[in-house]
């Protein structure tokens, strides 16, 4: 009888623990989201959670999952806490995010946009998402003046200023995997997030080539310094940045200039 009881104490054991390890909040993999650190709160948005092709786009299936991770307390790392919150109004991958200072909105500008959980493109986005983090709520601002040329713009990291007013974006392409013909840019957006007001920048004889993959940085002094990546150079070749070479933005005077660090060991890196 004993030994009976036994088997059926072992049996729930196994039950209740499937269940809980089936019921835990845990992200599919997934590769091409952004990020974005909010108080405490470590947000993720979107990806591609194919695990039949990553190198084919009609085969991608991009998710409009929001999740995050809780940092106000020390967490294991084997098992993190993971946390869903609502997701976006469209399926989104290789775009970019920034947080504003002032109320922590959370801008997700350009990148490649469908229709949730397909690959199928949403021609019908907007070039910009808002996410309030307080109330989790999605907004799709008015916005005056877009450059249509902005559209579906990708590989792109913009910076938003410290007073939370505006926010640059430089370079980028509009391929999605289903054009045939694409663009790479070098052209300076900025989005007044006040008047949610678009303006594109005339391109100067001193800004770079078409950059993409690269880093961006804002520093105290409203200077962006941007790092690595691709550049693009005539007659279509993409090639790594050398890490010597680097493309500054006064943010002030909307002026370009390259700066050369000389020193050794730094190889060309586009990641």
């Amino acid at each position: 009888m004993n030994f009976f009881k036994n088997i059926q104490s072992f049996l729930l054991i196994i039950i209740l623990l499937f269940s809980f390890v089936n019921c835990q909040n845990i992200p599919n993999p997934r590769c091409a989201q952004t990020s974005s650190l909010i108080g405490n709160r470590l947000y993720f948005f979107g990806g591609n959670l194919s695990t039949t092709d990553y190198n084919s786009d009609s085969a991608s299936n991009n998710t409009n999952e929001v999740w995050y991770l809780d940092l106000s307390s020390s967490f294991n790392i084997t098992t993190p806490p993971w946390n869903k919150d609502v997701g976006m109004p469209i399926g989104y991958i290789l775009g970019a995010s920034c947080v504003s200072p002032i109320d922590n909105s959370v801008f997700l500008v350009g990148g490649r946009m469908y229709i949730p959980n397909t690959a199928t493109i949403n021609l019908g986005s907007s070039p910009v998402y808002v996410f309030n983090s307080n109330i989790s709520l999605w907004t799709t601002p008015n916005i005056i003046g877009f450059n249509s040329s902005f559209k579906m713009r990708n590989q792109i990291q913009p910076v938003i200023d410290n007073y939370g007013k505006k926010i640059y974006t430089f370079g980028g392409t509009n391929y999605t995997g289903f054009n045939v013909s694409s663009v790479r840019y070098n052209d300076m957006s900025i989005l007044d997030t006040n008047s949610m007001t678009w303006s594109t920048l005339a391109i100067s004889a001193n800004a770079p080539p078409p950059l993409l993959f690269y880093t961006a940085t804002l520093l105290p002094t409203g200077i962006i310094v941007y790092i690595g990546g691709y550049k693009s150079t005539p007659p279509g070749l993409d090639e790594p940045v050398n890490m010597y070479e680097i493309p500054t933005f006064n943010t002030k005077t909307y002026s370009w200039l390259l700066l050369y660090v000389f020193t050794f060991n730094i190889m060309s890196n586009f990641c």
